[in-house]
């Protein structure tokens, strides 16, 4: 069973707080079961953009939430065009907005996922 979608939001802005960085909610969506969608800010005018990997990918489904890449280092009107879109299907959604020069921020993506061990331990929340 997953956490609900205002639990893993709240662990993952206090992490990142917790690691020096600067995080904030945008946009609260369903409180149980809202995609969750982070928006991270190079600060340099450019943005990495993450959205729930769709769970067709996968032969097992993973008790964790996985992400996907959706935009690499792109303007912030591409992201916004994509999220006005998503409101339209499913206006209950999360946005959690990240601030990373260098762009890395942890996030269990679904193509590690793909390519770890059954053994392996990956990182989820």
């Amino acid at each position: 069973m997953r956490v609900t979608s205002e639990f893993f939001v709240s662990a993952l802005v206090r992490r990142i707080f917790g690691e020096g960085g600067f995080a904030a909610v945008s946009r609260k969506g369903a409180m149980e079961a809202g995609a969750v969608f982070v928006c991270v800010d190079r600060l340099d005018g450019r943005f990495d953009f993450y959205g729930p990997a769709p769970q067709a990918m996968f032969s097992d489904l993973p008790q964790g939430r996985l992400f996907e890449r959706l935009f690499s280092q792109v303007e912030r009107a591409e992201i916004d065009a994509r999220l006005t879109s998503e409101a339209r299907m499913d206006p209950d959604y999360w946005l959690v907005e990240i601030e990373a020069r260098d762009g890395k921020v942890e996030l269990p993506l679904a193509e590690e996922e793909e390519t770890s061990n059954p053994g392996d331990s990956i990182f989820r929340f």
